[in-house]
């Protein structure tokens, strides 16, 4: 990755959109590029939270493991989306693990060379508020989902936040992830998944072509992600 590519990514990422030229260089100068091969850790729990990451090419996931060994990703990130970034400005350790979906190349800030560049810097500040205030919102509809909806509710509601996220605005969405990935992200097994899709797609709600997924009724995908449950 070259250091224009870099400065594109950065560009081009959340966490520092709106910066002018001068705030985008001084960013760039504390980048640094790693890459990971699929299946690669990134970072553990409880492991010092050094530094945080931008996507830049490929996807991630950040998961917990129970006690019992059990896996249940929390989110999944692809190209512009950072992570890793909470606790390095809580000086703790990462909460979660991060590991590479796909050979990914991602783009590292070092926790104290960030945090002395945000003190120079106070639209950085604000953008970084922004992301923080984003993901605690994420995390209350993903509590919301896992502990008040069935499955199906779930599935419906991440299908409307695909097709929300969906620059184009088409009626369909791809999905970023394995649908044995997807499950794990809602919290179920991929058998109860392919069975609701097939429910999904007998009730007139999508249509599944593979990893693409055909919104054929809005206003019943809603009531069902309102609501939760098949007929």
């Amino acid at each position: 990755m070259t250091a224009s590519t870099i400065r594109d990514h950065i560009a081009q990422t959340v966490l520092f959109g709106g910066l002018p030229e001068d705030g985008l260089d001084a960013i760039e100068s504390i980048a640094r590029e790693r890459r990971y091969n699929r299946g690669e850790l990134i970072f553990s729990e409880g492991e010092e939270a050094d530094g945080f990451y931008v996507a830049a090419e490929g996807k991630v996931k950040i998961f917990k493991l129970s006690p019992e060994g059990k896996e249940h990703i929390l989110h999944i990130f692809g190209p512009g989306e950072p992570f890793g970034e909470v606790p390095v400005f809580t000086g703790r350790s990462f909460p979660a693990s991060a590991q590479a979906l796909s050979k990914s190349r991602l783009v590292f800030f070092a926790r104290s060379a960030f945090v002395d560049l945000i003190s120079k810097t106070p639209s950085l500040a604000l953008n970084l508020l922004g992301v923080l205030a984003m993901r605690l919102r994420q995390f209350t509809v993903q509590i919301e989902n896992l502990s008040l909806k069935e499955v199906p509710g779930r599935l419906a509601a991440y299908l409307i936040y695909l097709a929300e996220d969906d620059a184009n605005g088409t009626d369909r969405v791809t999905l970023p992830v394995s649908k044995r990935q997807l499950a794990g992200l809602l919290g179920t097994i991929p058998e109860t998944l392919s069975r609701i899709f097939a429910k999904m797609s007998d009730n007139g709600l999508i249509e599944v072509e593979g990893a693409t997924i055909r919104i054929l009724d809005g206003d019943g995908l809603a009531e069902l992600a309102e609501y939760g449950k098949l007929m």
